[in-house]
């Protein structure tokens, strides 16, 4: 098992790490909409937040070698699904033509008062 630390994704603000790797697999923290360098949240709307969280989750993937077409399952936290649309049309942009299994709920809070948080798994061929 392999920890990793990513300077170009938020640090981890608790008692756990950016990602694991096990093997082939890649296990990736709720990765949010704050800048990495700052850890301000960066953008009001979903889709900037959105843009934010996708952002820094490509960099957990590029630092393990990984891409979004590793990507095998992601979850999604959303503040409010009324959002939904918007937040699924970056998610699109994000992903291309790839499309991993996926689990998109509301939840009550979020850290900070964000809109989003994702997390995946990925896994590589």
């Amino acid at each position: 098992m392999e920890i990793l630390f990513v300077e170009k994704a938020p640090k981890a603000i608790g008692p756990y790490c950016q990602a694991v790797r096990v093997d082939k697999l890649l296990f990736i923290s709720g990765q949010v909409p704050f800048h990495p360098e700052t850890g301000a949240v960066v953008g009001v709307t979903m889709a900037e937040q959105a843009r934010q969280a996708l952002s820094n989750l490509r960099a957990v993937l590029d630092k393990a070698g990984f891409t979004p077409s590793n990507i095998a399952k992601t979850t999604c936290y959303l503040a409010d699904l009324s959002k939904f649309a918007e937040f699924n049309q970056v998610y699109a942009e994000f992903m291309g033509d790839h499309r991993p299994a996926r689990a998109c709920v509301e939840v009550a809070k979020l850290p900070a008062g964000i809109l989003v948080e994702i997390e995946a798994v990925a896994a590589a061929e």
